[in-house]
């Protein structure tokens, strides 16, 4: 009789342990991060974000959504997470442009990046490439150079995503290196430039790698010129700026995730070693680096590094040019 009261003991010890866990395991679940893009839903952001919300969620253990809150340049996201609690669950993913080209393009902004934000990590690299349309007389950066520097009195002309932009700021780079005056045509996104170009209606376009391969592949644009340090892995044959004999013209529009300032430096690290390990995830990596973003994860530190040196970078363009936003 003991041994049978025993064992009931046991039984229902046994049963109300597995309650507990399987309460506990639930309760992880219902944890959620929350990853906003100041972009809306099928830009370039917003994909990099998809691509790699599923595997971040497994190695946080907890689920990713991802909201998109577009606008205002990025301050409507940023002024988001900043204000949110730092606890490490609610994560911006942004272009360079928000963190490092609005304090210098916009005399009051809603946030500050130094002051507001900390840096988790740099997610991928997106480097610039100098389009023209398909039909264009010139096949590569030098001999696009070579034309504006004989049509002084009808320049060349330049598409951009928007005034202070890195299409924008990436031609006044090219200017000052190779001594030339591209005319700048700023239009309100990406999309209508393009298009644009591959009409005829503008000269060239500096633009993300992601968003322009698709139209390079299809033969509706030519690329003739990458502006980084070395070549582009989808673009072998095109040669940089720097082989040109123009240094100087280095863009990159990288992404990268903050969190509120306050998060607890241990919560940080957490992040940052599940972002790493998402991003050395081969099927994350290969579909990346198919769309032309070169995952790039970084510590804190390198991105803090960074985003100060890329400031510091843009600052002094913007203000040598007096750019001021439309």
């Amino acid at each position: 009789m003991k041994r049978l009261q025993l064992a009931r003991r046991a039984l229902a010890l046994g049963l109300a342990c597995g309650a507990m866990a399987l309460s506990s395991a639930a309760l992880a679940q219902t944890k959620i991060t929350r990853l906003v893009v100041a972009f809306p839903p099928g830009g370039p952001v917003d994909f990099v974000a998809r691509t790699m919300a599923d595997q971040l969620g497994k190695e946080l253990g907890q689920q990713v959504i991802i909201e998109n809150k577009a606008g205002a340049n990025g301050a409507i996201a940023a002024e988001l997470v900043s204000r949110a609690a730092p606890d490490g669950n609610t994560l911006w993913l942004t272009s360079v442009g928000a963190v490092a080209i609005n304090p210098a393009l916009y005399e009051k902004l809603a946030y500050d990046p130094q002051r507001d934000l900390t840096p988790v990590s740099l997610v991928v690299n997106n480097v610039e490439v100098l389009v023209v349309g398909a039909n264009a007389p010139y096949n590569t950066g030098a001999e696009f150079v070579a034309a504006s520097r004989q049509q002084k009195n009808a320049p060349l002309t330049m598409a951009s995503s928007g005034t202070g932009s890195v299409p924008h700021l990436a031609m006044e780079l090219l200017n000052d290196a190779a001594k030339i005056n591209l005319l700048h045509v700023p239009y309100k996104g990406a999309a209508p430039a393009i298009t644009d170009v591959i009409a005829g209606h503008v000269n060239g376009f500096f633009g993300d790698i992601p968003g322009l391969i698709g139209h390079i592949r299809g033969g509706k644009l030519k690329p003739i010129g990458i502006a980084a340090s070395k070549r582009h892995p989808l673009l072998p044959d095109v040669k940089t700026f720097n082989e040109m004999g123009m240094p100087g013209v280095d863009s990159d529009n990288w992404y990268a995730l903050f969190a509120a300032k306050g998060t607890p430096a241990a919560e940080i690290d957490r992040v940052n070693q599940a972002v790493r390990r998402t991003l050395g995830t081969e099927a994350v990596r290969a579909k990346l680096l198919a769309s032309g973003a070169v995952p790039a994860p970084s510590t804190p530190p390198e991105l803090a590094a960074l985003m100060k040196n890329d400031a510091a970078k843009w600052t002094r363009v913007v203000r040598a040019k007096n750019i001021k936003p439309d």
